[in-house]
């Protein structure tokens, strides 16, 4: 996610932060790049334009210009730009604050991801919220369109309205209004028709929909891929239907971020969700702080600890925290860890996610490393007889042979498995020490920030030191950490 812009911005401050004072030219040199990077991420021109104005005033200013550091201080105006236009510091989630059925209109060209979108919200409202949402789909046009809803609402647990052949869009609706009235739903999702381009057949079903609907929501679904064209895409609707938000999908694979970055400018209109994969799960929210961060290389701290909430089980969790209070850390407790990284999104994601890992993603792209390192590692746990996973001492030679064997690894990844579990076990030991979980989480301020959450509180306090090897620069991993630390 903006792996391009981020490392053309990322080449662009290490100049400026490698410079112990500023002249006025070399902010307006700085900017000139960010500008053509901007440009190249498909930013639009009035957006980037805007942009590079507003920093190169603040930036040239004698308070920056003569700081200590005048490079962190430039970092900062961008940072703080870049926030303001992505929406502002609030996060706007969903408004669900009303008479109930709180009604949300999904509309959107065919192919951005509508349908799916719809049931990654519902899934979300119930889980999340603790809300009671119906979906209904108004897709009269495309082959089996109804029916796929109604699948993906089985597979999210959501109901969804019974399909009518040959019911027409305007009609569905006011029936989704009477069901949900009368089955007392929370919420009711309207999953519109698209079409392949914006016309005013479109536009006049989209506003007989909300005529006898009165959306709260009314979402704009468009896929972040296309760019400038999304941008396009959301201009055309915003003109012709009340939009109150904006979902970006596919998110994960937008190397360049121009559309987030320009979406708010030119509609007004907030950014509320990021698609982030297919997985039904797989959607964020929005948060221009958390976006800024990661498009300078600074990490996403919040995101990462809602994911760890989201897929971490409490029973795992709770088991973790009773064998660190016990000083204890055997190779199953390492198997559920990896579990959870997998769960998380896996390396690469957690990575992007933590404060100066940028390098360390780096790293591990440039060696060819991939979540596969995590299934090995996993069929080597799986391998061992209950009493070597209880006792890893147990594993001599000859075990360790027959583990490989068993896991279609060879002896060396059997080594750095128990290497990686040595220095966590030790790390165990001295959260112990310290006073388990509790004692640490007062070290950060009576439990602020991640100190209290099995399996992110870590002993250097520089990052979730309870996954596997990412608490001192990812160092226990295969192929990433270099030689092991000597005792």
């Amino acid at each position: 996610m903006f792996d391009t812009l981020s490392d053309r911005l990322g080449g662009v401050f290490d100049k400026l932060k490698g410079r112990g004072a500023l002249r006025e030219q070399d902010v307006r040199d700085a900017m000139r790049e960010v500008r053509i990077a901007l440009l190249e991420a498909d930013v639009a021109l009035p957006v980037a334009r805007r942009f590079i104005d507003a920093v190169t005033e603040k930036a040239v200013g004698q308070d920056v210009l003569r700081s200590v550091t005048p490079g962190q201080q430039v970092i900062k105006i961008v940072h703080d730009e870049l926030v303001e236009t992505l929406g502002g510091a609030e996060t706007e989630g969903l408004n669900l604050d009303a008479k109930p059925p709180v009604v949300i209109m999904m509309v959107g060209l065919q192919g951005s991801g509508k349908t799916t979108t719809t049931a990654k919200l519902a899934k979300l409202i119930r889980e999340r919220h603790g809300k009671k949402a119906l979906m209904a789909s108004l897709d009269v046009n495309r082959p089996a369109a109804q029916e796929q809803l109604a699948v993906l609402g089985g597979q999210v647990d959501v109901a969804t309205l019974p399909i009518i052949k040959g019911q027409q869009p305007v009609d569905i609706a006011r029936r989704a209004m009477e069901a949900a009235r009368l089955q007392n739903f929370d919420v009711l999702l309207l999953d519109t028709a698209g079409r392949l381009h914006v016309d005013d057949a479109l536009m006049a079903e989209m506003k007989a929909v909300a005529g006898v609907s009165a959306p709260n929501e009314v979402l704009l679904v468009v896929d972040s891929l296309t760019g400038q064209d999304a941008v396009n895409v959301a201009q055309s609707f915003s003109g012709e239907v009340p939009l109150t938000g904006v979902v970006l999908t596919r998110m994960d694979g937008d190397a360049r971020g121009g559309a987030a970055l320009s979406m708010r400018a030119v509609t007004g209109k907030p950014i509320k969700f990021a698609g982030t994969g297919e997985k039904l799960d797989a959607i964020e929210v929005f948060r221009p702080g958390s976006v800024a961060d990661r498009i300078l290389g600074m990490g996403d701290v919040v995101s990462l600890v809602e994911k760890a909430a989201a897929t971490i089980k409490e029973e795992d969790a709770e088991k973790l925290a009773r064998n660190i209070e016990k000083g204890k850390f055997d190779l199953d407790d390492l198997a559920m860890q990896l579990r959870q990284m997998r769960n998380m999104g896996g390396l690469g994601m957690l990575a992007g996610m933590m404060p100066g890992m940028k390098k360390a993603k780096a790293a591990m792209q440039a060696s060819g490393m991939d979540d596969k390192v995590l299934v090995h590692l996993e069929a080597v746990i799986s391998s061992m007889t209950p009493k070597e996973r209880a006792n890893p001492d147990l594993m001599n030679a000859k075990r360790k042979k027959r583990v490989a064997a068993g896991s279609g690894t060879d002896v060396q990844t059997v080594n750095k498995l128990l290497k990686m579990h040595q220095e966590m076990a030790r790390a165990m030991k001295q959260i112990k020490k310290m006073g388990g979980l509790k004692g640490l989480a007062a070290m950060f301020g009576g439990g602020g920030g991640m100190g209290g959450m099995p399996g992110l509180g870590g002993p250097t306090g520089g990052g979730p030191g309870g996954l596997p090897g990412l608490g001192s620069g990812m160092g226990g991993l295969p192929g990433l950490g270099g030689p092991p630390r000597k005792k």
